[in-house]
């Protein structure tokens, strides 16, 4: 079973990365992959009970490729790490099939209790580089996060979000199933804290355009009033 998990890697490899040569490439350069080789046997002796060797082949692979993956965590089939130095997976994490992860990305837990504590992916997700994705959130299937996004939330299905804290991107006629790399399909992808910035300078200019009126109102207000005074003065003054 270690073996055919590892078989389905090295083809994911191919599929996902252009600079992929050959097989024995992948399997000879790809930290990722050597990982994931390691995680494969730690997992499978962390299930048996076999706790201290599977932490020991763990820290061992760590210190190796540079990736940090807990045997205790599930990780479905056809995972992917490309390039891989400085990515981090706890102990409770849930990966799903055909997932891909880039360097620098954290499935991390922010709780000292005991218990789901870590990130739940479903399949094809795709973390960007640099993102961190914190606590027992969900990741809903095909979502993407963008590079160094901090994801505090859970993302339904399909859905890109961006930034910190990371923010929901709507788009239109997404296809689900491409595979987009670092999790961002577009260079021109909205900013959401710039899209909340040019809402507020919109509310803004109405109410200054409101409160222009309103003071150009109070002004022929202000007219009418002197001009009915000045008429009653003048008034009181012939009768006089």
């Amino acid at each position: 079973m270690v073996f055919k998990s590892f078989k389905a890697d090295i083809e994911s490899v191919l599929t996902r990365d252009p600079a992929a040569r050959s097989r024995l490439e992948v399997v000879l350069c790809y930290p990722g992959l050597h990982a994931m080789f390691a995680y494969r046997i730690s997992h499978a002796l962390w299930i048996r009970n076999w706790r201290l060797l599977a932490r020991f082949i763990s820290h061992v692979a760590k210190i190796a490729t540079g990736i940090e993956i807990h045997p205790g965590a599930t990780i479905g089939e056809r995972f992917f790490i490309d390039h891989g130095t400085g990515v981090v997976i706890g102990e409770t994490a849930e990966v799903g099939n055909d997932v891909t992860l880039y360097q620098g990305v954290t499935l991390g837990g922010t709780s000292l209790e005991k218990g789901k504590r870590h990130p739940t992916l479903h399949d094809g997700v795709i973390v960007g580089s640099g993102a961190q994705v914190l606590g027992p959130l969900t990741l809903g299937e095909g979502a993407r996060v963008g590079a160094n996004a901090v994801v505090l939330n859970d993302v339904p299905k399909g859905v890109t979000v961006v930034g910190i804290p990371a923010r929901m991107v709507m788009r239109e006629n997404v296809d689900e199933e491409e595979f987009v790399a670092y999790g961002q399909p577009k260079a021109d992808l909205p900013d959401p804290v710039a899209r909340s910035i040019d809402s507020l300078r919109q509310q803004v200019s109405a109410l200054m355009e409101r409160i222009d009126e309103l003071e150009d109102k109070d002004d022929s207000r202000e007219e009418a009033s002197s001009g009915k005074v000045k008429k009653l003065a003048a008034g009181a003054g012939k009768k006089r």
